[in-house]
C-alpha cells in the first residue's frame, strides 16, 4: 500500500490557564489520539501543529508533546482566532501522519466541552 500523509484532529477544553492544566490536558487528548489511531512510531509524524484560544497562555502545548517522548517531531504552536461566543480555553491539535490508511480511517478525538465543536464526530465515537 501506499503511504500518504493524513491529518489527525483534536481538541479538549482545560479548566484553568495554568502550566499544570494545559499540558495534563493535551497529554490527555495526545494519548487518546495515538490509541484510537494505534499511533504506537513517532517515526510515522510528519509535524503537529497546536493551538490554543488566547485565554490560553501559561505554557506551549508542544511540551506536553517532548513529555511524551516526541523530541524528533516538530511541533509548532500558534494561538486561535478570538471568536465572540465560541469555546473559551481550548487546545486544538492538527497531527500529520505517515500511514497507510485511508482518511476515511482516521479517527478523530474530541473531549471534554470540545466535544461541541464537531458533534458530527463525536456522535460516531
Amino acid at each position: 500500500m501506499t503511504m500518504r500523509v493524513r491529518g489527525v484532529r483534536g481538541a479538549i477544553s482545560v479548566p484553568a490557564n495554568t502550566r499544570e492544566e494545559i499540558l495534563a490536558a493535551t497529554r490527555e487528548l495526545l494519548s487518546e489520539i495515538l490509541r484510537v489511531n494505534e499511533i504506537d512510531e513517532f517515526d510515522d509524524l510528519a509535524s503537529i501543529i497546536f493551538t490554543t484560544t488566547p485565554d490560553l497562555n501559561a505554557v506551549f502545548p508542544a511540551e506536553a508533546a517532548r513529555e511524551l517522548g516526541m523530541s524528533q517531531v516538530p511541533l509548532i504552536c500558534a494561538s486561535e482566532i478570538a471568536v465572540p461566543g465560541r469555546l473559551s480555553r481550548c487546545v486544538r491539535v492538527l497531527i500529520h501522519w505517515n500511514t497507510t490508511r485511508s482518511q476515511k480511517d482516521v479517527v478523530h478525538v474530541y473531549l471534554r466541552e470540545a466535544k461541541t465543536l464537531r458533534p458530527d464526530i463525536h456522535s460516531a465515537q
